[in-house]
């Protein structure tokens, strides 16, 4: 997969969570991805579609995680995951892509964004409707892991 791609959505995901939840994250290694299993326990995803490319992106949040980054932005922090914390994970996937849609436009990559879809729960699976190479950039932090997933067709 192309770091082109890539490094957008990494640069935007750090500058999201520092600028709006002053959370500072651990990157690990990138790795390719064979199966649907998420990694977190809420996870938002959004498909990309665009003349030249197809993608989807989707962020998958540690609980313990999640609920820290809902007490930093919101000044409330709820005692498991529940619909406002699934919409403000709705919030950062849409964030996340704008910031990247906006840097590979410069490059020449014009796409549209869907509307984020929200899956939670233990165990939940993510399904990238591309056809295309799966990669997930682990994140670490005190309070949980956060895991980047990116498919595009190119």
């Amino acid at each position: 997969m192309n770091a082109e791609f890539i490094n957008p959505f990494i640069a935007a995901l750090l500058n999201v969570l520092t600028t709006m939840a002053q959370i500072e994250l651990l990157p690990g290694k990138p790795k390719k991805k064979s199966d649907n299993q998420a990694r977190g326990q809420v996870s938002g995803l959004i498909g990309m579609v665009g003349d030249n490319i197809q993608g989807s992106m989707s962020i998958s949040f540690d609980e313990g995680l999640a609920l820290e980054i809902m007490h930093k932005m919101l000044g409330e922090k709820p005692d498991s995951i529940d619909s406002d914390v699934q919409d403000m994970v709705g919030e950062i996937t849409n964030m996340i892509c704008g910031g990247a849609k906006n840097e590979l436009d410069q490059k020449g990559y014009d796409f549209g964004m869907a509307t984020p879809m929200i899956v939670s729960g233990i165990n939940h699976t993510i399904n990238h409707q591309v056809n295309g190479k799966k990669m997930v950039m682990p994140f670490s932090h005190t309070s949980g892991n956060l895991y980047l997933e990116m498919c595009f067709n190119k």
